[in-house]
């Protein structure tokens, strides 16, 4: 009877699980067979995959596509653009546009969905920031750009997370060491402070900018010398995003955003920084650059430093305004500009020839001239788009720890 019962139990179990089995010899009765469970047991509909999206074509030529049936009016927003591009409707609710060769670079996108920026649901390449998320797309060169990821040894992302007394949170700060960097070697690295703008985070300089391609490539190819880069979060108090872009209109934060980034970066970021790996400590070997808000940063403390940096550029420089450089610049007058700019090796300032930021800059550049300084003005075509900014970086990276230079 025992023995009945575990038969009983097995066949149940059996059946449970949508399988047959055959009966041992010498059982008392058969079982019929159960047919086998074919309900999809996968969490999601088994579909076959969505095509590419975009579609980039070996001319650099690019074609978008949304499906957005019950949309009125889909535009493309693709970075470098100033005006939204629109796109056409399909009968079966699909928009597309296809957009005439692009030049080999990284651009950002979205789509303007009547009215409501959406991203591609189909690209998984995301740029993000402080505001909205966008989507990426590489447009590869032939042969590659310096951004581009290619066979050359690489070097290595270090993340590091601290708690800031200053600006009161958890900050952080990414370090690149070259290509064969070894800590435990007697060797002393050149240091480059790399800043990203407003509205940015940490990873920028990486994840769009693509700070660490660049730098493989280009030591790779001799045109730079092999040095670590430190990559800072840029805020001085978290207020300037909190009140988002409105907090430009207020001087006050804006200054305080300034001053109290500088104190982070000497207080906080620099100390450890020189702890955890071997930087030279001679002034000949330190630079700092940054782009828009990072770019005014990297010349209010390069140059009100000049006796820790020997090298300071600003890429698009933001947030300076245009008449208070004798209040942001105190060190700089007529009687010391030759002076200071006899201890630098290189002030260089670029900005897009298209970006609002232009004039400003030009006017700084001239204010700068007037006191004895010779900075390297160097105009790019272009907005104020991370086109520039890869591009800024490439030519001013080679000028960095060179002889003579």
């Amino acid at each position: 009877m025992q023995g009945m019962r575990s038969v009983a139990v097995c066949f149940a179990l059996v059946a449970m699980m949508g399988g047959q089995v055959a009966v041992a010899q010498g059982a008392s009765a058969a079982v019929p067979a159960v047919a086998p469970v074919t309900r999809s047991t996968a969490p999601v509909p088994l579909v076959p995959a969505p095509p590419p999206s975009p579609t980039v074509e070996a001319d650099g030529s690019v074609e978008f596509y949304l499906t957005m049936p019950h949309a009125e009016k889909v535009e493309l927003l693709l970075e470098g653009d100033a005006d939204p591009l629109p796109m056409t409707k399909t009968g079966a609710g699909e928009w597309s546009i296809h957009v005439p060769k692009l030049a080999p670079e990284y651009y950002s996108y979205s789509f303007l969905v009547d009215g409501v920026s959406v991203v591609d649901p189909h690209n998984v390449t995301i740029k993000t920031s402080a505001f909205r998320n966008q989507n990426v797309l590489l447009v590869p060169g032939h042969p590659a750009e310096p951004w581009e990821l290619t066979e050359v040894p690489h070097g290595v992302l270090h993340h590091y997370f601290y708690t800031s007394t200053i600006v009161h949170r958890t900050s952080e700060y990414y370090v690149y060491t070259p290509p064969g960097f070894d800590p435990k070697s007697a060797q002393k690295y050149p240091v480059l402070y790399l800043l990203h703008g407003y509205s940015d985070e940490s990873w920028a300089w990486t994840s769009m900018g693509k700070a660490n391609e660049i730098l493989d490539n280009l030591i790779a190819a001799g045109k730079a010398k092999p040095m670590i880069v430190v990559m800072p979060l840029g805020y001085g108090t978290m207020e300037m995003i909190t009140r988002g872009w409105i907090a430009w209109r207020d001087p006050a934060l804006v200054q305080e955003n300034f001053t109290k980034f500088s104190e982070a970066l000497y207080q906080e970021v620099m100390p450890r920084v020189k702890r955890e790996f071997p930087l030279s400590e001679r002034r000949e070997d330190h630079a700092i650059a940054g782009l828009s808000m990072g770019g005014a940063e990297s010349l209010l403390v390069g140059l009100n430093h000049v006796d820790d940096f020997a090298y300071v550029a600003g890429f698009s420089a933001g947030g300076l305004g245009t008449t208070e450089f004798p209040v942001q610049f105190p060190a700089v007058t007529a009687e010391t500009g030759p002076k200071l700019q006899a201890r630098l090796k290189l002030l260089w300032i670029s900005c897009g020839t298209e970006d609002g930021l232009f004039e400003p800059n030009q006017k700084l550049i001239g204010w700068l001239r007037e006191r004895g300084m010779q900075p390297d003005a160097v105009q790019t075509p272009g907005r104020h788009v991370w086109m520039v900014w890869r591009d800024n970086l490439s030519q001013f990276v080679p000028l960095l720890f060179q002889p003579g230079h």
